[in-house]
């Protein structure tokens, strides 16, 4: 079973010692995913951005791992305010509710200030035919 490392290219990623996401077989971890704009290398102010921004970079990495959002088994949601939840909600719902992943959410304190959200996920290739 072969290893596959990917990488975003964010600065983080070798200071800090991870990939974006992992593929081993068919299955793919994606590391938990902040709200960052790679196209404006900004990080917008409302949460629903930032969770849609964190999907956005997900799908990507699943992408190059040769998974679709589709392929989701389990998702974690790790929210920095209870205030919040409703737009968490409305960003991410959209995109699971017909893929109805297992899924956590919790409250955390985050690293930096201006994140609001951070999405971490687990798919297995060709969950979505299966």
């Amino acid at each position: 079973m072969e290893r596959q490392n990917i990488s975003t290219g964010t600065p983080w990623e070798p200071i800090v010692g991870y990939s974006r996401a992992v593929r081993v077989g068919p299955y793919v971890h994606v590391s938990g995913t902040t709200g960052y704009d790679y196209a404006t290398m900004k990080m917008p102010d409302g949460v629903g951005e930032q969770a849609k921004n964190a999907l956005r970079t997900i799908e990507k990495a699943l992408g190059q791992a040769g998974a679709k959002l589709a392929d989701v088994v389990r998702v974690t949601y790790y929210v920095g305010d209870r205030s919040y939840v409703d737009e968490v909600v409305k960003a991410v719902g959209p995109v699971f509710s017909d893929i109805r992943p297992a899924a956590t959410m919790l409250l955390v304190g985050m690293i930096e200030e201006a994140m609001k959200i951070e999405i971490e996920v687990e798919a297995r290739i060709g969950a979505h035919a299966s």
